[in-house]
């Protein structure tokens, strides 16, 4: 995303050197070009660490978002529309040749990073997660942001596909069984090629 967390968790990745792509998912025209701009320049600032370019896939993530909110119970829909997030990252993970996604999560910041929401988020992939700033409270991640330089872009006001549509009370502490029943009534697999036909794919140095 374009917050705080994400480039800080990218910049831990490599400095165990590790080399990154980032995945961006874009709910035009709901977020403008101002956030894919923000993203951009934070990947930008990624491979000036890295010291080579850094591959951004900018994922069409509007019609999900969409049937999401159409379809399902409002308190799961943050839950839902990250499950959808980690099937198209690893099916980007394995386009890629890529072995394990790294997210900005940590434990409890919000209601999406319960370790109830991380299982039941997690179950639909295979391939591993990891979290680096999982032990981290937003203090020291906004240290670690201010460190690398990021701080600065990461507050910019331009709103990302994470903050549109959320519920007024989003399900803490969700279940994989009710998820799937809720899940019933989206087409998976069309809106994740719908999604993954519209990606675009940007070489920043």
């Amino acid at each position: 995303s374009g917050g705080i967390d994400s480039p800080v968790a990218g910049w831990m990745a490599m400095k165990r050197g590790v080399s990154i792509e980032a995945i961006h998912f874009h709910s035009f025209p709901f977020t403008g070009e101002k956030s894919r701009e923000k993203v951009i320049d934070l990947c930008r600032l990624l491979a000036k660490w890295h010291g080579k370019p850094v591959q951004l896939h900018v994922v069409h993530f509007t019609d999900i978002q969409m049937a999401i909110r159409a379809n399902c119970p409002e308190e799961y829909g943050i839950t839902i529309m990250r499950r959808m997030m980690f099937r198209i990252a690893a099916l980007l993970a394995s386009q890629r040749n890529a072995l394990a996604l790294y997210s900005g999560e940590c434990v409890g910041q919000v209601a999406s990073q319960t370790l109830e929401s991380m299982d039941t988020i997690n179950s639909v992939i295979d391939i591993p997660v990891l979290r680096p700033l999982v032990g981290l409270d937003k203090e020291e991640i906004i240290a670690y942001a201010q460190r690398i330089g990021s701080f600065e872009t990461s507050i910019l006001p331009y709103e990302d596909c994470c903050t549109l549509f959320l519920p007024a009370f989003p399900k803490i502490r969700p279940k994989r069984a009710e998820a799937m029943e809720m899940e019933q009534a989206l087409d998976i697999e069309g809106l994740i090629e719908q999604a993954l036909a519209k990606t675009e794919k940007i070489v920043i140095k």
